[in-house]
């Protein structure tokens, strides 16, 4: 006969079994492992400007001076100039995560620096994905087709990852037209409008997404970048007509830009497994479909910066400042049994990611 002691044992044995056995997107939600998020939330809540400014800032001026590099120089001097413009504009770029979860006062300032600073040169004002990656984020909406940050390329045809890849290369070229050309028309022409918003203002890459039109205080802040974006594109494309901005720094630029984006779409690829099929998960379920790239491992440190490498833990604490998210795995990381739904959510590198991906796509 089975005492209680044994009894409970055999309970949570069978109850560990079938959460294993479970496919992981469809799983319950771990109430210990949110309920030690949910403290880390609280407790490293505040963003600390001083790391926000010489970050960005560091990597601003590391980004444009190896690009003017880069103009100048010929050879090895060249490559390992773009080398370096890449990467530290990847970085600088990458605050714009941040941006869509900051606080307006949690550092002052910070989002009209970057728009001036990356926003309008690169083409991307923050717009583009403020109001837009929250959406990711929403408990019914993350995973499904409302989702604008989500495909389930793990379910879709083996052609569709590189090609997710690739296409992102003519990002420049895409928003340069966008607004250069498209966006001066569509005051003339408001059908044009209607559709510039809908489906051509968003960092999105669910092809079925479509924007809704912004309204109060976020409009304004809209019109002032894009026309920004605007006028700046138009004088880029006008310079390059005339030959004022000579070809080859154009080419060049726009070099680094695409490898800017490429490099982004890559990160992009293995930020999730993607692996749901439309239905809404619950919180481990998101969790489980995302994907921390923690230490030791130091790869993940360029092509994932600013506390991107850990995007499952993002996902179980949205409001965490990026600098802190480290000290948080760490913590969760001591908390959570061996066996937990945390650390299933931890992968050693990109390469196999990558394969893991592609074989589910075969499959």
């Amino acid at each position: 006969m089975l005492t209680h002691r044994d009894a409970m044992t055999v309970q949570a044995t069978n109850h560990a079994a079938a959460f294993a056995a479970t496919p992981a997107i469809k799983r319950a939600d771990d109430t210990a492992m949110i309920k030690i998020a949910a403290q880390l939330a609280r407790e490293f809540a505040v963003a600390k400007p001083a790391i926000y400014w010489a970050d960005f800032g560091a990597s601003a001026v590391l980004g444009y001076g190896a690009l003017a590099l880069a103009i100048m120089a010929t050879g090895w001097v060249q490559g390992l100039a773009i080398i370096v413009a890449v990467l530290a504009l990847y970085r600088a770029g990458l605050f714009i995560h941040e941006i869509s979860h900051l606080r307006p006062d949690a550092v002052p300032g910070f989002r009209t620096a970057w728009n001036i600073v990356i926003g309008v040169p690169l083409l991307v004002p923050s717009f583009m994905y403020e109001g837009v990656h929250s959406l990711h984020h929403t408990r019914i909406r993350y995973g499904t087709a409302e989702d604008p940050e989500y495909l389930p390329l793990a379910l879709m045809k083996p052609w569709t990852v590189p090609v997710f890849v690739l296409v992102s290369a003519l990002a420049p070229l895409a928003v340069l037209l966008r607004y250069g050309i498209l966006s001066p028309l569509s005051l003339v022409y408001p059908p044009l409008r209607q559709t510039l918003v809908a489906r051509y203002s968003s960092l999105s890459i669910n092809p079925d997404f479509r924007r809704r039109m912004p309204e109060g205080d976020f409009a304004r802040h809209w019109v002032i970048w894009e026309t920004a974006a605007s006028l700046w594109a138009m004088a880029i494309i006008a310079g390059v007509a005339t030959g004022i901005i000579p070809l080859r720094a154009f080419l060049i630029t726009f070099g680094v830009v695409s490898g800017v984006t490429v490099f982004n779409q890559i990160r992009t690829l293995v930020a999730h497994l993607w692996e749901n099929d439309g239905e809404p998960l619950s919180v481990t379920g998101q969790y489980l479909d995302s994907v921390n790239v923690p230490p030791p491992g130091l790869l993940p440190a360029l092509w994932a910066p600013v506390g991107l490498r850990y995007h499952a833990l993002h996902h179980l604490l949205p409001g965490v400042p990026y600098h802190s998210l480290g000290e948080a795995h760490q913590r969760l990381i001591a908390a959570m049994p061996a066996g937990s739904a945390y650390h299933q959510g931890n992968y050693p590198g990109l390469f196999g990611l990558v394969v893991r991906l592609v074989k589910g796509a075969k499959a």
